[in-house]
């Protein structure tokens, strides 16, 4: 075969450091849209970008010649330089320094979307710690619960 072709959806998440409460209302969809760019920029389509105050999903396409570790690496160092320089953004804004990257099926990407578009409605009910542990857990991810926060 002489080309590489490859369709690998992610559904990413990652919280700021500690979860604290950094990603004000004010931030919040500017934010998104820097991430949303972030991954273009790498040639990673991002599908959709939401969250709440304290950590983000993204559903994206990895691109071939991309880790996924730097995907993160990427999209986490610059997106945490841009929200420093908003006025009124906390200037020790950090992401935490570990996330959570999952494959998703193409039939599947439809309900991730509506999923992140009704973060705000879905965490009036859940933590971000409850919602990513059944993450996890539905995908059958061996962890150890004392390294999962920091």
């Amino acid at each position: 075969m002489s080309q590489s072709l490859s369709q690998i959806l992610l559904h990413v998440i990652f919280s700021t450091k500690q979860r604290r409460p950094d990603i004000t209302s004010e931030h919040q969809s500017q934010l998104h849209a820097y991430l949303a760019g972030a991954c273009r920029a790498i040639d990673a389509e991002a599908y959709r970008v939401g969250g709440t105050v304290d950590h983000v999903h993204i559903a994206c396409r990895l691109p071939r010649t991309l880790a996924v570790s730097k995907l993160l690496e990427e999209i986490k160092k610059s997106s945490s330089a841009w929200i420093k320089q908003q006025t009124g953004a906390p200037n020790d804004f950090t992401w935490q320094s570990g996330y959570g990257a999952f494959s998703i099926g193409q039939s599947q990407l439809s309900a991730l979307l509506r999923y992140i578009d009704n973060q705000k409605e879905h965490h009036c009910t859940k933590t971000f710690q409850e919602e990513y542990l059944e993450f996890l857990r539905r995908y059958n991810v061996p962890y150890k619960e004392e390294y999962l926060w920091d």
